[in-house]
C-alpha cells in the first residue's frame, strides 16, 4: 500500500479501494489504529474534516453491504450498531452521520433536536455546524441516495456544490402552473439543517431549482429504501 499521511487522504484511498474492489483491510487497520492526535488536525480545517468523515461513512457503508448484504435487512441495527473503529474508538454509522457530521443532531428530530448523550469522542470531533450539502454526498445504500464521490480536501466545496446541483436537478420537479414543487424527502428529514422552511427555499434558489422569491407549495417524494450498492460517480482525475 502506498503510504498516505493525512486522515482525509487515508479515507479517500479507502473509499477508492472499496469502489475498485481492491484490498481494504490495510486501510481499515490504519484508520482503526490511527493515533487520536492525528484527528486534531481536522479541528483546524473544516474541508479536511468534511472530506474525511464523508468518505469514511460512504466507504464503511459500501464495505459492509458488499461483505454482508443481509445487514441491511435490519436497518436500525445496520446504522446504530457500533461496528467501525476510528482512532481506537468504536463508532456506528449513526455516530458518524448524526453525531459528527451533523454536530450531534438526533436522527429523528428533523434537524431541530439535539442528539442525546453524545460521547466524549463525539463532542471532541463533531463539526461546529452542519453543512447541509452533506445530505447530497452521504450514501446510506438506498436507491434514493445520492451517488458517491471520493471527496478531496482542496476541492471539496466545489465538489459538494456539484453533487448538490446534480442531485437536485435529477430529484426535483417544479410545476409553475400549479405552484407545486416536488423535492427529495431529505429536505423533510433534515429541515432544520437547511434553516427551516425559509432556509429550504433559499437553498433551492441557490442551486437554481427556484427563481428568487418563488414560494411554491413543497411536496416530498417518497424515499426508496431498496438496497442499491455501487452507486458511484467519477470526479476529476478518477478512473
Amino acid at each position: 500500500m502506498t503510504p498516505v499521511h493525512s486522515p482525509a487522504e487515508t479515507s479517500h484511498a479507502f473509499l477508492t479501494a472499496v469502489k475498485r474492489g481492491e484490498e481494504c483491510e490495510s486501510f481499515r487497520t490504519t484508520i482503526a489504529t490511527m493515533p487520536e492526535a492525528r484527528l486534531t488536525s481536522l479541528d483546524r480545517d473544516r474541508r479536511a474534516a468534511l472530506a474525511f468523515w464523508i468518505n469514511l461513512y460512504n466507504a464503511f457503508v459500501q464495505f459492509d453491504l458488499e461483505r454482508d448484504p443481509s445487514l441491511y435487512e435490519r436497518k436500525r441495527r445496520f446504522f446504530g450498531d457500533d461496528r467501525h473503529i476510528v482512532a481506537g474508538t468504536t463508532l456506528s454509522l449513526d455516530d458518524i452521520e448524526h453525531g459528527i457530521l451533523r454536530s450531534s443532531k438526533w436522527k429523528y428530530g428533523l434537524g431541530y433536536v439535539p442528539r442525546p448523550f453524545p460521547s466524549a469522542f463525539e463532542r471532541t470531533y463533531r463539526l461546529d455546524e452542519v453543512d447541509p450539502r452533506i445530505h447530497f454526498a452521504l450514501n446510506c445504500g438506498a436507491e434514493s441516495c445520492p451517488p458517491i464521490l471520493a471527496y478531496t480536501c482542496d476541492s471539496i466545496d466545489g465538489e459538494l456544490d456539484a453533487s448538490t446541483r446534480s442531485f437536485l436537478d435529477q430529484s426535483s420537479a417544479y410545476d409553475r402552473d400549479v405552484g407545486e414543487l416536488w423535492v427529495s424527502r431529505l429536505f423533510l428529514y433534515y429541515r432544520g439543517d437547511f434553516g427551516g422552511r425559509q432556509g429550504v427555499y433559499e437553498f433551492l434558489e441557490r442551486y437554481g431549482v427556484l427563481e428568487e422569491r418563488d414560494r411554491p407549495r413543497v411536496r416530498y417524494s417518497e424515499y426508496d429504501w431498496t438496497r442499491h450498492t455501487g452507486m458511484y460517480r467519477f470526479g476529476s482525475g478518477e478512473e
